[in-house]
Formats: structure tokens, C-alpha cells, sequence
């Protein structure tokens, strides 16, 4: 990343004390919603037939013993993520079920519209 930055610049040296780097994803972004910058896409940017690497398998290649154990976490985060999201689509189905019976959108009613009042 080094070579890629202007690293021998005020800028380009802001630039790298701004960049942070992890192994895998960890704890305080392992729980937030994960979004695609479809402008970044490896589809969108290289010209097909362009050579490309992963920075996982280029440090593998040079000496970093951490890969196997980084691929058993994503392994683990991805069975976990695929649980959670099978629970969230269970309780959003059970609430759209209630929300459908009349007696209780009967009830909530009044609620919705002091809730509306306030802009939601």
C-alpha cells in the first residue's frame, strides 16, 4: 500500500497514519451491516484478461502464517451471520402474521398515529 500512496508527502503520510488495516473482521464491524460499493466491484474496474491478487494470498505467499486460521473465523462469522439472519427473517414474518389480524391493528392504531405525528 506503501507504493501505491505519495507516502514521501505531507498528504500521502496523513493518508497512511489514517489507514488501518485487519486480519479478517473484527469485533466492533463484525456486527454491522455489511455494503457493496458497486463502483469498486472487481467485475466493474479491471478490463477482462487483467492479472489480479488478493492481499490474503500475496501475504501467504511472502511469509504470513495466519491465513488458515482467518479462514476458519470467516467460516465461523459466516455460519453465525446466516443464523442470525434466519432468526431476523423468522421475527419479521411472525410480526408482519400479527400486524395482518385486525383486532390487533385495532389496537395499535392509535399508537401509529401518535408515532406518525412525530415523523416516522
Amino acid at each position: 500500500v506503501r507504493g501505491m500512496t505519495p507516502h514521501k508527502t505531507e498528504r500521502g503520510k496523513t493518508a497512511l497514519k489514517r489507514l488501518q488495516t485487519f486480519e479478517g473482521v473484527p469485533p466492533p464491524y463484525d456486527k454491522k451491516k455489511k455494503m457493496v460499493i458497486p463502483s469498486a466491484l472487481k467485475v466493474l474496474r479491471l478490463k477482462h484478461g487483467r492479472r489480479f491478487c488478493s492481499l490474503g494470498r500475496l501475504g501467504h505467499e511472502v511469509g504470513w502464517k495466519y491465513q488458515d486460521i482467518i479462514e476458519a473465523l470467516e467460516a465461523k462469522r459466516k455460519v453465525k451471520s446466516e443464523a442470525f439472519h434466519a432468526k431476523k427473517v423468522k421475527v419479521e414474518k411472525a410480526k408482519a402474521e400479527v400486524l395482518k389480524d385486525a383486532k390487533v391493528a385495532k389496537q395499535i392504531a392509535p399508537l401509529n398515529e401518535v408515532i406518525a405525528s412525530y415523523g416516522y
